[in-house]
């Protein structure tokens, strides 16, 4: 298949609400482009999918039609043809034919006309963004290809410098962080084992490995042998906030894929009880098969429904609750996240207190209740946390472990941004049971 084709299809899937990530990787596995040819797919799919809202507007600005007005799979075939001209490095000509081309694969012959129109101008007009009429946030919706509504309630909840940090980060390539299994190796040893495959690494915390080149996880040696897993460092820093100890008992409220799970039960020396709870058997037995992995023996899986009491579940030293959220924190890997309604986030805070008050009736006298959450809404952030100690009044802000770095200092809670730290958006807060 030419990898323009495959490309199309996936976008056609995502703008039907598939996740780019899982469309493609499923993808992926099924076709026979070869490695270079998926390289350049994959960047089409993330691309256009990141870029969407810019791209979008380019088209409208050279075309003799909004773009809300125009064939939806010639829309596509234009936004992946203005994509490779401005953000590719793929010779004008190419990007052009090309695309006609597709567009007569795909039975568009009526409208390969229109494409090599509007694909030609904006060669002719030198490739230039056109400006956009609006506030400071319809010019940042333009430059980072983000919604303006959603811009603004970044913006308004932890400032312009923290939103644009976020914008900035979320059309950078990803990295892929590693958790280093302190049950089976360390941060140095792991870094020496990956570079001797001429893989690099950077250290950027406690056990924690910064990773640029690194292919193909799942056949990793290091990998396979469980000497590490992939998780943000936001989502390492989550587990040193609830600092559970060797013998704690814990509880992981909504715990798949269970990166935290197993970060907490290496934080725990594997000696302990660990509980980890999800809605549905199969991602129950995703968690089991991770810790077989890793070979980690205290963790339970549990099916579990995270707003109603379970009395099958102890009372424990530390739960942590890593609520279903927005995920605005985490648009460079899912850059889909961005383009849904605001009115979907509006109706999640309702549902994240209810899940943090259940999660709480488990916590004993005296002991720890973290809420964590990987967006940057403080509808679902802050905003909970406050109606939460409000109507609990047996629970406190409790600070942060000073290990956690400066960014925690004196503070119970608080939104990650890449402003502040090499990570995800991402969302904690720590609390303690009176007594």
């Amino acid at each position: 298949m030419d990898p323009r084709l495959f490309a199309y299809r996936i976008i056609e899937r995502v703008e039907k609400n598939a996740y780019s990530n899982l469309a493609l990787d499923g993808a992926m596995r099924e076709c026979s482009l070869s490695p270079r040819d998926k390289a350049f797919a994959a960047r089409l799919v993330y691309g256009v999918t990141e870029r969407r809202l810019t791209l979008r507007h380019i088209i409208s600005c050279y075309s003799d039609r909004s773009a809300d007005n125009i064939d939806r799979q010639i829309l596509i075939i234009l936004e992946m043809g203005i994509y490779q001209l401005y953000f590719m490095n793929v010779p004008d000509s190419a990007a052009v034919n090309e695309s006609v081309n597709l567009a007569k694969v795909l039975k568009k012959s009526s409208g390969a006309g229109f494409v090599n129109a509007v694909l030609r101008r904006a060669v002719k007009e030198g490739k230039v963004i056109p400006p956009v009429q609006g506030d400071v946030y319809e010019q940042l919706s333009m430059e980072f290809s983000c919604p303006a509504t959603l811009i603004r309630r970044i913006c308004e909840g932890y400032g312009e410098k923290k939103a644009v940090s976020l914008l900035k980060a979320s059309l950078e390539q990803s990295v892929t962080v590693l958790r280093v299994n302190t049950l089976k190796t360390n941060a140095a040893s792991l870094a020496e084992n990956l570079s001797a495959r001429g893989i690099e690494t950077e250290i950027i915390g406690e056990n924690a490995l910064l990773c640029r080149t690194l292919k193909n996880v799942e056949v990793d040696p290091d990998f396979m042998a469980g000497n590490y897993h992939v998780q943000d460092l936001s989502s390492q820093l989550c587990c040193m906030a609830a600092a559970p100890k060797a013998g704690d008992t814990v509880i992981d409220m909504c715990a798949a894929p269970g990166g935290k799970t197993i970060t907490m039960a290496e934080l725990m020396e594997d000696k302990g009880r660990i509980f980890a709870c999800e809605l549905h058997e199969k991602r129950t037995r995703l968690i089991l098969s991770g810790a077989e992995r890793m070979g980690i023996g205290c963790i339970t899986a549990v099916t579990n429904d995270a707003r109603v009491h379970n009395d099958a579940l102890p009372l424990a030293d530390v739960v942590l609750c890593d609520v279903p959220c927005s995920g605005y924190g985490v648009i460079r890997g899912k850059p889909e996240i961005k383009y849904k309604p605001l009115s979907e986030a509006d109706k999640l805070p309702a549902v994240q207190l209810d899940i943090l008050k259940a999660a709480s009736e488990y916590v004993k006298a005296g002991g720890v209740l973290v809420y964590s959450t990987c967006t940057v809404n403080i509808e679902e952030n802050e905003r909970v946390i406050e109606k939460f100690l409000d109507s609990t009044p047996m629970f406190a802000g409790d600070m942060f472990p000073g290990k956690m770095g400066d960014h925690f200092k004196g503070k119970f809670m608080t939104a990650i941004f890449p402003a502040d730290l090499p990570a995800d958006g991402f969302f904690i807060c720590r609390m303690r049971k009176e007594g």
